[in-house]
Formats: structure tokens, sequence, C-alpha cells
């Protein structure tokens, strides 16, 4: 992924917009002080195909903008909060490699929107978390501004509430959560691959160590399984693992290590 990215942004790299998420959190925060004085409007902008093919093309922008409903608080930390993980992102990776994150979930979501009906940007919102939460694991932030937590945790949580949300809804709730996380799995799945692959060799490696620790004679107490030879007697015993030995460990005194 990271090749292809590197390709594309050489000859499509200037048309990318920069502080992306700039604008998307502004016109989230314009719309919610329009929707204070008209609610019925926010209906207007959510991205409904059937509408889209009765001419109203806008939805299929301006479900982006549509902001959080909570109180005028949690608004402004929502917004501030979706505006701090895009831009560390994008600080991270580039404009361009951000564009390409967010566009590829907000277009995932329109082809969710033509199979599975209405849908809005809170799935897509959930990608971008999830990506600042694997690429900034260890960074903490204070929840309810209080208690000091890594961000990692927050994202096993949001993973968790995904998920439940996934397996517990129906297809109108999991064609959004499957097409917002198209942009996350293009580009963190090759590093949980890897990672799974390194934990499961780690493990074996572990294992095998401990296998030899508990196999191995102990110092002093050796004995060549050829001639008998006892380590205790002040015979040099070595330990060996060859082909010739089955690929087990056997204890040689050093002529029969060096000629077996």
């Amino acid at each position: 992924m990271d090749r292809l990215l590197a390709r594309l942004e050489r000859r499509i790299g200037r048309y990318a917009i920069p502080n992306l998420i700039l604008y998307v959190v502004g016109g989230m925060a314009v719309l919610w002080v329009l929707s204070r004085s008209h609610p019925e409007g926010i209906e207007r902008l959510v991205l409904d195909m059937r509408a889209v093919r009765r001419g109203e093309v806008w939805r299929l922008a301006t479900f982006l903008f549509i902001p959080p409903s909570s109180s005028s608080l949690w608004v402004f930390v929502n917004l501030y909060f979706t505006w701090w993980v895009g831009s560390s992102l994008e600080k991270h990776w580039g404009a361009f490699k951000f564009n390409v994150f967010y566009f590829i979930g907000a277009l995932a979501t329109i082809v969710a929107a033509l199979v599975a009906g209405p849908t809005s940007n809170t799935w897509l919102d959930s990608s971008l978390f999830l990506a600042f939460a694997t690429t900034f694991p260890d960074v903490s932030i204070l929840l309810f501004f209080i208690v000091p937590i890594r961000v990692k945790w927050l994202g096993i949580f949001a993973a968790l509430a995904i998920a439940a949300a996934f397996f517990l809804g129906d297809w109108a709730t999991r064609a959004p959560i499957l097409a917002a996380l198209v942009n996350y799995v293009l580009f963190f799945g090759e590093y949980w691959r890897k990672l799974w692959r390194d934990r499961r060799v780690g493990v074996r490696q572990k294992a095998r160590r401990e296998n030899m620790r508990s196999n191995a004679p102990v110092f002093g107490q050796r004995v060549c399984a050829i001639c008998g030879a006892r380590e205790a007697d002040g015979t040099d015993i070595r330990v060996c693992s060859c082909e010739k030995c089955g690929g087990q460990q056997r204890a040689l005194c050093l002529a029969h290590a060096r000629n077996h």
C-alpha cells in the first residue's frame, strides 16, 4: 500500500487538500449552529441515494459535515477531538495520504448507502479514531478531563463498540460499518498481519528456548551419551543437537562431539 501511495503521490499529489480535516470540522460547526434554528435541515443532508436520484446530489458531500447530536459542550469537545485526530494523522502521513484515507472511507460509505439505505458520517469518523489509536497508541489524553489514559485503550474500546454495533445491528448498520473500515483495512492490514506473524514467531522461539533449558543437563552433571565420561571428573562435555543426534539435545564429550 505504501508503494502504491508513493507512486500516486508523485503523479497526483499536487491535488491533495491540505488541512482537509479543518474544512470538515469547520463545516460541522457551521451546520451545528444553523441546526439550532432549523433542526429539520439536517435530514436534507443525510446520504440518501433515493433523494440523490431525485436530484439532491449535494447529499453526496454534505453527509460528511453532519455534526454530532449532543449538548453544546460535547459538540465542541467532539469537534475539537476530531480535528486533533485528523490533523495529527495528516502531520504524520502527509496531506496526500490522509486525503486518500478519508476519501476511500467516504466513497465506500456512498457505496454502502446504495446497498443498505441512508447513512451519515458516524462510522467514517470512527475509522479516523481507529487509525489514530493504531498510529499513536501511547499518546495519553485526559478522559473526562481528569483521568489520563493511553489512546490504545480507547481504541480497543472503540473497536469493541464497533464490533458490538455490527453484530447486534441489521444490515442498514453493518453495511456502513464495513464501508467505513475499508480504508482502515487497506492502510493497516499489513501492519496487523506482520504483528501477528512476529508474535507467533516470538511465541514459538520462547517455547523452544524454554524446552532447551528444561531438557539441558545441569552443568557439572552432564555425562557423555556415547562413552559415559562424566563432566564431574573433568571431562569437557558439549551439548549437540545435530541431525545425527535426531535434532534432540545430547551431551557428548569433546572427542565424540567432534566425531560422531
